[in-house]
């Protein structure tokens, strides 16, 4: 048996994955159903009450059943709208108040958009859908996509369609093919519905012929003109999906036996929609860059790096890592609007790292093996980095804060392989080169970005990483850990990798306080006799016992005292690094407790 095989959802999870922008999006009342905006046999049900209470009728309890006894016929939209309101203008009051919301749906969540139309909201802002065709009346998906930052192209009318911007040069292109509840022009009437303006016409023959389509909440049953528009497309080379609650009409069912279409059983449209988007975030999050890849391109930069002659191509190949990089962090899993779990965290950690494994293992080996020129490689990198970061401001906290995660990889990856190779000068200039923010002062890189100085470091946010619940320094323990996932490429054979990691950490330490005045610290030392009386963020080393006694017995040895006041740490002052001493024993007493 297949591998896909009664599994369409996963199928045109794949597709749209796959075909990135190539889908197009039809949708009817259906999708605006759990909104409580009712659909169009439920709008007819609720006239033929109110025109029957009117005319001094009885509530009944079949509405439908009355109508064909008092008329003979059945209950249709079209021509009881037509009845009831003989203009447009007549028309588009009638359906006003169904649509409109008023201060009290607002408050209970009525007539506002759904699940389904935030899901396709998110998928639109990460380029799968670009183009949306919608029956309906309401602005429940423009207001969707502006929620998320998206500034829909809505063609309404004619009139918008010849002086709207190009479906290729569109974001998101919505075509409301019976128009807008608040213009008079809205198309309701079987008259109205039989034939579309041949304006409308090319441009669906465009939309079709180029596009896959996913179908929801329309029946195929109402509207004459779009079922011929789709039948006539002569193009197969995307597939149709059809989700449905129920079993197809037949206006439904010719379309799907002429495309081919693969029909997609659905509880509703918010349950369509959502879980189309947690299979494709499913698929991002599961499509790590192949790690024979990640070799590969680790084992050119070392190439490169060998050489003078191929500085060139060790640019380019940066260049080019760090373009694919930029391109995944627009990724729709990464959006700072979704919901806080534990569970998204340990995903999203997982996705950061996945992609910014090869670029942050370059920049290791840079740290190792670089020979000064490559300072300001990696610092261009984490520049852009930390700029990419900044450029959202809006959303969950958490998930503004960990958008510089990856400029965090490639400092930390880039700090080890300077420490394994004792470039104490170049480690120096890492941390206290300026990082500039927009509408913010600059600060050092060892300010924004090393422990819980970086806004995405707070502990108890990283407790709830998967195995960190207890750790007392859950960031510092999980990137030990991770980092020593990838420290064959550029630390290679070190029996005391811990301790070299927390040697790291406690330059980072010195590097941060540092950034103190020294009369100032005189003064809060005095002050404060037994207590941390400086700003200094401290790794795992504050608690780890036996690597804090090898590292005070480093930091007091003369020698290398003289070797880190050279390379400018402590502003080259011994006073200074004594005073850091001093409170770096404090901080590992009190992380003792």
């Amino acid at each position: 048996m297949a591998l896909l095989n009664n599994d369409p959802m996963t199928q045109l999870a794949f597709s749209v994955y796959e075909n990135k922008g190539v889908f197009a999006v039809l949708i009817g009342s259906g999708l605006s159903r759990s909104a409580e905006i009712p659909t169009g046999w439920e709008i007819t049900l609720d006239l033929i009450r109110r025109v029957a209470m009117a005319q001094g009728v009885a509530e009944q309890p079949d509405w439908a059943a009355w109508y064909r006894d008092k008329t003979g016929g059945e209950p249709n939209y079209s021509s009881l709208l037509e009845e009831i309101a003989s203009s447009p203008e007549e028309r588009r009051s009638v359906l006003h108040s169904y649509i409109e919301p008023t201060e009290a749906d607002r408050d209970e969540g009525k007539k506002i958009p759904t699940s389904a139309h935030l899901a396709i909201a998110q998928l639109v802002r990460s380029g799968f859908i670009r183009v949306i065709i919608t029956t309906n009346f309401d602005r429940l998906m423009e207001n969707a996509l502006r929620e998320h930052g998206v500034e829909p192209t809505v063609i309404s009318s004619i009139d918008a369609l010849q002086g709207a911007e190009p479906l290729t040069h569109s974001q998101c292109y919505i075509l409301k093919l019976h128009g807008d509840y608040k213009d008079a022009r809205i198309l309701n009437t079987d008259g109205e519905l039989s034939a579309y303006p041949e304006e409308y016409n090319r441009l669906l023959d465009r939309i079709f012929d180029e596009h896959g389509l996913i179908v929801c909440g329309w029946s195929g049953e109402w509207d004459h003109a779009l079922r011929s528009a789709i039948l006539r497309a002569p193009n197969r080379r995307y597939p149709t999906y059809w989700a449905t609650r129920n079993n197809l009409n037949d206006g439904a069912d010719a379309i799907v036996a002429n495309k081919h279409a693969k029909v997609i059983r659905i509880a509703n449209a918010d349950d369509l929609f959502v879980t189309l988007k947690q299979r494709i975030e499913t698929l991002e999050k599961t499509h790590r860059q192949n790690p024979l890849s990640t070799e590969l391109l680790v084992g050119s930069a070392k190439r490169y790096l060998a050489k003078p002659e191929y500085r060139i191509q060790l640019d380019e190949l940066f260049s080019r890592e760090m373009e694919r990089l930029l391109a995944q962090l627009e990724s729709a899993s990464l959006e700072a609007h979704t919901s806080w779990t534990s569970i998204e965290l340990s995903e999203r950690v997982r996705l950061y790292e996945a992609i910014a494994e090869p670029i942050a293992r370059m920049a290791g080996v840079l740290g190792r093996w670089g020979n000064g020129d490559d300072l300001g490689q990696v610092l261009d990198i984490i520049w852009a980095l930390y700029a990419e970061a900044e450029k959202v401001g809006n959303g969950l906290t958490v998930w503004i804060g960990m958008r510089s995660y990856p400029a965090v990889l490639v400092f930390t990856a880039y700090g080890l392989g300077l420490t394994r190779a004792q470039r104490w000068q170049t480690l120096h200039q890492l941390f206290s080169a300026s990082l500039s923010r927009e509408y913010h002062e600059p600060e050092t890189i060892v300010s924004a970005l090393f422990l819980w100085s970086w806004k995405g470091g707070d502990n108890d946010a990283w407790k709830h990483y998967e195995g960190l619940t207890n750790r007392k320094t859950a960031l510092s323990d999980h990137l030990l850990e991770l980092m020593s996932e990838w420290k064959s490429s550029f630390i290679g054979i070190e029996p005391n990798y811990e301790v070299l990691f927390e040697r790291f950490e406690s330059l980072g330490s010195l590097a941060c306080f540092e950034e103190n005045d020294e009369a100032d610290l005189e003064k809060a030392k005095a002050a404060r006799p037994n207590e941390i009386f400086a700003r200094m963020p401290v790794g795992r080393i504050g608690w780890h016992s036996s690597s804090f006694k090898r590292i005070e017995q480093e930091f007091g040895n003369e020698a290398t005292i003289q070797v880190l006041l050279n390379a400018g740490f402590a502003k080259g002052k011994r006073r200074v690094f004594d005073l850091f001493l001093e409170n770096f024993r404090r901080a590992a007493d009190r992380m003792k407790w």
